[in-house]
């Protein structure tokens, strides 16, 4: 129903700007529910077994994050005595809010709902779960002020590690989405507490890079490396362009996604941390194997069994081409 539908993406909407504009924990707290709440339905929308299993799946971290999150605000407003986001002074309920934000975005090693829950979902579904949903913990994040560096170094570099092992021996494309998902996010957290500008410029370009890959999926209806194969008859133009966006995911010059990488990098070492950066170069050198592997899949082998007749391009929707095509040539050329 559309009315439906409008409500809850309007409920979307409105939990994330209710944290954005929070100073209270009780506040942002309470747009973190009204976000995960929204989504739910969205979520299971598509009555399968496996879309349920995911909406549960996701409900269940998401409602311990917002408890973490809830008895970490509570416990801080108990020992300093008030409920400002940026007036955090305590290290204890410092760190517990740091790792309900982590397990609300999927960092590691609080990750392993991300990938279980991308598999059980619809791509459009999925594109708003990697993107829109983590706006307002990272609102949160950027306003946190002192949290232990130590901390968040641990969970980006892990999550990086992870990012890049746990997507090698995948075939289904959204968890090697979800898992890329984790990589980039670990990049962000590494530079969050050096330079939060970084952090912002990093969360936009793995949007634009998402966007583009989620709507090309979703143009081949494709969700295994298989189904790859025989994107050529769908859409010939497109099917060439696309390595060219899972290379920008992977963070080669001269592609969009190569700026945040050289930038975070080139900070890391600025703030004398260059076995880190090492690290994090190498990791991303992970990550780049697979994406190679699908832009293999996609490009340099053709099908047994190709129709030329079969076009489905030429008329599909512009609802879903136009962004893609805004998009694509965003993630290719805006280095």
């Amino acid at each position: 129903n559309p009315y439906i539908l409008a409500t809850l993406l309007f409920g979307l909407g409105l939990g994330t700007t209710i944290t954005f504009a929070s100073s209270h924990w009780l506040l942002a707290w309470m747009g973190l529910e009204i976000n995960t709440l929204a989504i739910i339905p969205l979520m299971a929308q598509h009555h399968h077994p496996r879309a349920v299993e995911a909406t549960t799946k996701y409900f269940l971290t998401q409602a311990t994050a917002a408890a973490m999150l809830l008895f970490a605000s509570t416990t801080n407003a108990w020992l300093t005595g008030q409920w400002d986001i940026q007036q955090m002074s305590h290290p204890f309920p410092l760190t517990l809010i740091t790792l309900a934000l982590a397990l609300k975005i999927g960092l590691a090693p609080m990750h392993t709902w991300l990938p279980e829950v991308l598999q059980g979902l619809d791509l459009t579904t999925g594109l708003v779960l990697s993107t829109w949903q983590k706006l307002a913990p990272f609102a949160l994040l950027l306003q946190i002020q002192n949290v232990n560096p130590t901390i968040l170094v641990t969970l980006g570099l892990a999550s990086t590690l992870v990012g890049g092992w746990g997507g090698l021996n995948q075939t289904q494309l959204r968890k090697i989405l979800a898992y890329s998902s984790i990589a980039h996010l670990g990049w962000m957290i590494l530079i969050l507490q050096y330079s939060p500008s970084l952090t912002l410029l990093a969360l936009l370009t793995y949007f634009v890079m998402t966007f583009s890959t989620f709507l090309v999926f979703k143009l081949n209806k494709s969700t295994s490396i298989n189904a790859l194969a025989i994107s050529w008859t769908k859409a010939p133009i497109l099917t060439s362009l696309t390595p060219l966006v899972l290379l920008s995911l992977g963070g080669l010059p001269p592609l969009t996604g190569f700026m945040p990488k050289w930038l975070i990098l080139q900070e890391l070492a600025k703030q004398d941390l260059a076995p880190l950066a090492t690290l994090a170069a190498l990791s991303a050198l992970l990550s780049l194997y697979f994406y190679l592997r699908i832009s293999y899949a996609m490009t340099l082998t053709m099908s047994p069994n190709n129709l030329t007749g079969v076009t489905p391009w030429r008329f599909s929707s512009p609802q879903l081409t136009l962004p893609l095509a805004i998009a694509t040539t965003a993630t290719i050329s805006l280095l």
